[in-house]
């Protein structure tokens, strides 16, 4: 008597806590990072005292991009699989029915999120047991988007801006000016961190050259290029007409000036013949005036 006591005990110990114990579903990880373009296993585990034949296991995903909008990713009931149209050939499960892990391939930016695996046995009650896992999927930045904005005359004003559409973590942005030699640019960061731009003030013939615009996080540098040119503008019409009409004095001074030194020498050359002249005369009347009297002695 006292060994068979013994043996219902011990069965009664050992079957008893299993009627009663409830589904339970245990997530391996709280959190996975994944690179896009790869393949991760999201765990979920569960533990249940009831047959298989009714099992119902149910995916779903809480994107960031919009996490009010849950969707379902897939489905298990009583044997059948049903994957979300969006996700088909990306999504299957890994061990049913012994396990609820799912593989997801070819992972892209939108599947991160909140997935939660939701696992249910009838006829065991009770609420369904719940689990969840936080994925996050990195990605390199991509191709930055660079282009400027102002006024390239001497004294103006001109704004560089670059746009980087996506990157997981969020890249870094920094402007860089490469010649004639290397400085980095103080940036003005603008709405979600993925565009960034420099304000250049009062800008003159130093501020020309060659602009480089860098994204950058863990997973690589994407890099965008801006030629800048600053020139001088040409001179106003009035500018212009006041050199013409300067030179043109400038023309005319010069012209009375060798007008009034030719007449000046014309002038003194005329006063010379002149008094050449007049001693000509002189010396002709001379001759004149005596020549009658020489007549007068000689006919005597």
């Amino acid at each position: 008597m006292g060994s068979g006591r013994w043996m219902f005990w011990t069965v009664w110990m050992c079957f008893t806590p299993l009627e009663n114990a409830a589904l339970r579903v245990t997530m391996r990880d709280s959190s996975l990072e994944a690179v896009r373009g790869d393949s991760v296993i999201l765990p979920c585990s569960f533990f249940t005292t009831s047959p298989l034949s009714r099992l119902n296991i149910i995916w779903t995903l809480a994107p960031f991009s919009n996490p009010e909008s849950p969707m379902q990713v897939i489905v298990y009931d009583h044997g059948q699989v049903i994957e979300d149209p969006s996700l088909t050939g990306r999504v299957g499960f890994a061990g049913i029915p012994w396990s609820a892990d799912i593989i997801l391939n070819d992972t892209q930016i939108s599947d991160a999120g909140i997935y939660r695996c939701m696992v249910n046995n009838p006829p065991e009650t009770g609420d369904p047991g719940i689990g969840e896992l936080l994925l996050t999927v990195l990605a390199p930045p991509s191709l930055p988007m660079c282009q400027w904005d102002g006024e390239t005359e001497l004294g103006g004003s001109v704004t560089l801006s670059c746009v980087v559409a996506e990157g997981v973590p969020t890249p870094e942005i920094r402007w860089d000016k490469l010649n004639p030699e290397e400085v980095s640019l103080p940036v003005n960061m603008e709405g979600d961190d993925l565009s960034a731009s420099v304000q250049i003030a009062n800008v003159s013939s130093q501020t020309s050259g060659l602009y480089r615009c860098s994204a950058t996080n863990l997973l690589g540098t994407q890099n965008c290029y801006i030629s800048l040119f600053i020139y001088s503008p040409p001179e106003s019409s009035s500018g212009v007409l006041q050199g013409v009409l300067l030179t043109l004095s400038m023309a005319l001074v010069l012209l009375a000036l060798l007008v009034l030194v030719l007449w000046l020498h014309r002038t003194g050359q005329d006063g010379k013949r002149r008094e050449g002249k007049e001693e000509e005369e002189e010396e002709c009347y001379n001759e004149i005036r005596y020549t009658p009297s020489l007549m007068k002695r000689s006919f005597v």
